[in-house]
């Protein structure tokens, strides 16, 4: 019989009216993956969260090794053998890999602390486990993917038998995933328990034992990865069958739409993040641009939005020079705009869903009589998009706080495509929101190319890039490093180009 590291029975954990965990019982056994799917709110983290001592059950036990004892915090489940790598890696910029690897239980020499033991602790853990790192380099000067290396053997230093990764790949490239995915193999098979938390079915499936569906706090599905497959896993998820593939037709391209050319812009510490971007967006095609996270597409998405002042460098809007416009002059241009983060850009989440829905609109005629709002025909108008858009919702008049993030994220879409934008500019429009909802927003973008929209898609997600574009322009230090159509497109060769390898051709 195999050896059980981790045993959970009943855990239900509550904040205030929502039950984030509900009678959840899962168990892992030594040397393997387990992975916990779900949508966002599901209950993933706070349950992770509980295993490692950052938050306390309300009811049900946690068994650590055959020990019930309740575990105190995360000093106390690292003493038990439980380490995490948290979704936002938590290193200290200024100082080396050793350093890092040994905070809070540091070697010494006498009353001195013991630099070349530290050293010799990370060389030894890395080449165990094939984490090659410099114990030496400075952390702010390593890429991403070294750094969540440096966070793995900073768990491991502790002689881990449960590891804890909370969305490990979310900034990693291609490349860095894959070796990731090798490194947590290599773990499990030398006896290191795995629990990840992801939403990438791919991955899931890659090096999964078991997997645990979570929806609404409760585990619905519990089953060998073996014995699935990603359309499987997506129906566990939202309760019904989900087709992942976007069906588009070929594009019908007509003239320019948008125009970037050159554009430098600063970030929110002045320093620069867009650096000479080039672009262009013919109506009637979707041009993906791909990138790891932190290259500049969030500063490119509020320089064209009209959101932040460009350095230099010009943006043109079907032939309009839109460089120094404002949203609304954005807006009234042909510019739809569904932002990164819809609860800080997307909505107002006091105001009604109706109001949500005409945000941007609100002084157009069709909502106004006179000088006064038409409340009738805003009514009117949200009753037909949460009908047309499945927006979860009994009425129009509850706050928009009262939704789920999928249905958040379908007002704003439903919002900025009512307006038949001459550009649909579309940064990470499936963030946090389940398959299902995925499923919809990617049926309703290609809708929006067929009608003659020119769409710029911006997203973090390479499969969601590779799925929905008709042309790809890899974007790296705040520039595009290389365009290409879709069709045909190696994604091994874009996550070279996004790490920063050379193009050739």
């Amino acid at each position: 019989m195999s050896e059980r590291i981790l045993d959970i029975v009943g855990l239900t954990k509550v904040y205030g009216s929502v039950r984030a965990n509900e009678d959840i019982t899962m168990h892992v056994d030594r040397g393997e993956i387990v992975a916990l799917l779900g949508e966002n709110g599901a209950g993933k983290s706070t349950l992770v969260k509980q295993i490692f001592g950052l938050g306390r059950p309300d009811a049900g036990t946690i068994t650590i090794n055959g020990d019930p004892a309740k575990i105190k915090d995360p000093t106390d489940a690292s003493a038990r053998g439980i380490g995490m790598v948290h979704q936002h890696f938590q290193l200290v910029p200024v100082m080396t890999v050793a350093e890092n690897v040994i905070l809070g239980h540091e070697p010494t020499k006498g009353l001195s602390l013991n630099l070349s033991a530290a050293r010799a602790l990370v060389t030894e853990i890395s080449e165990r486990h094939g984490l090659a790192v410099d114990p030496d380099a400075t952390i702010e000067d390593l890429p991403v993917g070294t750094q969540q290396r440096v966070e793995i053997i900073k768990a491991l230093s502790r002689q881990v038998d449960l590891l804890i990764l909370d969305e490990p790949t979310a900034v990693l490239t291609p490349q860095e995933t894959d070796e990731l995915l090798a490194v947590m193999k290599e773990l499990a098979a030398a006896g290191t328990s795995i629990v990840f938390i992801t939403h990438k079915l791919r991955e899931v499936l890659a090096v999964a034992d078991r997997v645990y569906v979570l929806r609404r706090g409760k585990t619905v599905g519990e089953v060998r990865a073996a014995d699935t497959d990603a359309a499987g896993l997506a129906q566990m998820m939202v309760g019904r069958s989900v087709v992942l593939q976007v069906d588009k037709a070929d594009p019908q391209v007509g003239d320019e739409v948008l125009k970037v050319d050159d554009l430098h812009v600063l970030d929110d510490r002045k320093l620069p993040a867009v650096n000479g971007f080039t672009v262009a967006v013919r109506a009637g095609e979707i041009v993906g641009v791909a990138g790891v996270e932190g290259n500049g597409q969030r500063e490119l998405v509020e320089a064209i939005a009209g959101m932040r002042r460009p350095v230099s460098g010009t943006v043109s809007l079907s032939g309009k020079d839109i460089t120094t416009a404002d949203p609304h002059a954005t807006h009234a241009a042909g510019l739809g705009h569904i932002p990164e983060d819809r609860e800080k850009h997307g909505l107002v989440s006091g105001y009604s869903i109706a109001d949500n829905l005409v945000l941007n609109r609100f002084d157009e005629p069709e909502f106004t009589s006179g000088v006064m709002r038409d409340f009738g025909a805003i009514k009117e108008n949200a009753a037909n998009w949460i009908q047309v858009f499945d927006i979860r919702t009994p009425s129009g008049e509850l706050p928009a706080s009262s939704l789920s993030g999928g249905n958040k994220q379908k007002v704003v879409v439903a919002r900025e495509m009512s307006a038949k934008p001459k550009l649909l500019l579309a940064a990470q429009p499936t963030r946090g929101v389940d398959v299902g909802s995925i499923e919809f927003i990617h049926r309703r973008i290609v809708e929006a190319r067929d009608a003659g929209a020119a769409v710029l898609l911006v997203s973090a997600e390479l499969d969601e890039i590779l799925s929905l574009s008709d042309r790809i322009a890899v974007v790296h230090a705040g520039k595009v490093v290389a365009e290409m159509p879709a069709a045909g497109a190696d994604r091994t060769k874009i996550g070279e180009l996004m790490a920063g390898g050379h193009h050739e051709g």
